[in-house]
């Protein structure tokens, strides 16, 4: 009988075992999964919440991506390749986010960048820039600039393609716009629309980063199709006929080819590209141009510039698109967070669960031992209060 009810009793732990156990190991998994996948979707969480603030994205892909060894590796590279200015602009982004540097190596950045040998660069590149018209740093921009504003820049490169468009020879209809527009500019005849100095130098430094291959695919597709809408090509190929002859009559011809109506979002583009160039210098403005796929991208490039000033260029060489925009699907980052809050509902589900079944359990367990308790205790009452048996007296033998 015995062996029997420890039997019993032993079966019943065993069934209740089973049935904290199977919650109990949901839970656990549950718990190490959502440990796994908290960072990724905190992170998937935050882009989301980023995603329309350019300023808020590049700030984390550079918490992310910035550190002693990554500094290190950019400016030594950048000093190899003989780009002193996007070594200062890692050395800022770096002392701006308290990374330690070696100032060994901060000193060479400085050397690099001590004004002999910047005036050395800028005169061969503010050469370079008024002849050619392919600025690629602060000096060259400033000599095709000077060439833009007194026409000479706009003139010869429109001259150039109606010339080739109008004899049938492959032209560059994309530059040949720019320089109808950038001759508009100049002349002033966007005042009207609030347009100062960076929409000139905007003109200048989309056309400049057409021709050195240096626009993103997609703002280079977008920018050729406002053209048409904007530029008149008949009339400016009628304007470029009698070629470096009669220049005045050119200008004023091409000038004239611009629809102003049809202008103002181009006229954004250029704008935006100007007020980077003025912001982070002009080779921050060319490496936004090709990270952009569209006006959108290169506002917010703008934004990040007016924010950043002279680490734009290391925050854009550290992060790529991932700076100014989205790189993973909103579906996707939707997708990870939306998984870790429902797991993170099934933990506490299960949780919940576990915490009913153990307290019905101790409340049943402490139910039964007060019943028993109670049973022993009516057994010794019991006992207490039913009078021993009386014991025969013994009798007596006879003598």
């Amino acid at each position: 009988m015995v062996f029997l009810v420890r039997s019993d009793r032993s079966t019943r732990r065993a069934e209740r075992r089973r049935e904290v156990a199977l919650p109990l190991l949901c839970a656990a998994t549950l718990a190490g999964a959502l440990v796994l996948a908290a960072p990724r979707a905190i992170d998937s969480a935050g882009l989301l919440l980023d995603q329309n603030d350019p300023v808020a994205l590049a700030d984390r892909v550079v918490a992310q991506r910035l550190d002693a060894e990554v500094a290190r590796q950019e400016i030594e590279a950048a000093l190899a390749a003989g780009d002193a200015e996007l070594a200062q602009s890692f050395v800022e982004l770096a002392q701006s986010r308290a990374v330690p540097l070696d100032p060994g190596l901060a000193a060479k950045v400085a050397d690099a960048n001590t004004a002999a040998a910047g005036a050395m660069r800028a005169g061969k590149s503010f050469g370079r820039g008024l002849i050619t018209g392919e600025p690629d740093d602060a000096a060259s921009v400033a000599g095709t600039l000077l060439g833009d504003l007194f026409v000479f820049g706009d003139v010869r490169d429109a001259v150039r393609e109606g010339t080739r468009l109008a004899s049938g020879a492959e032209a560059d209809e994309l530059v040949l716009g720019l320089a109808c527009v950038g001759l508009a500019v100049t002349a002033g005849t966007y005042v009207s629309l609030g347009v100062a100095a960076p929409a000139r130098a905007g003109v200048s430094l989309v056309k400049a980063a057409w021709k050195t291959g240096k626009m993103g695919a997609g703002l280079a597709m977008w920018t050729a199709r406002s053209l048409r809408g904007v530029v008149d090509v008949a009339a400016a190929r009628r304007a470029v006929a009698g070629g470096w002859l009669q220049p005045a009559a050119a200008a004023r011809g091409l000038r004239e080819a611009v629809k102003l109506e049809k202008a103002e979002p181009l006229v954004d583009l250029v704008r935006d590209a100007g007020r980077v160039q003025a912001k982070a210098g002009t080779r921050a403005a060319l490496d936004g141009l090709k990270l952009a796929e569209g006006p959108k991208d290169l506002a917010r490039v703008a934004k990040i510039a007016e924010k950043n000033g002279g680490k734009t260029r290391a925050i854009l060489k550290l992060g790529g698109r991932a700076a100014i925009a989205l790189t993973v699907g909103a579906m996707t980052l939707a997708q990870w967070s939306f998984s870790a809050l429902l797991w993170l509902i099934w933990l506490v589900a299960l949780v919940k669960s576990l915490t009913e079944r153990t307290t019905r359990r101790c409340l049943a367990a402490s139910k039964r031992r007060r019943a028993r308790r109670a049973a022993r205790a009516a057994k010794a009452t019991v006992r207490a209060s039913t009078p021993l048996p009386a014991i025969p007296e013994a009798a007596s033998c006879p003598v």
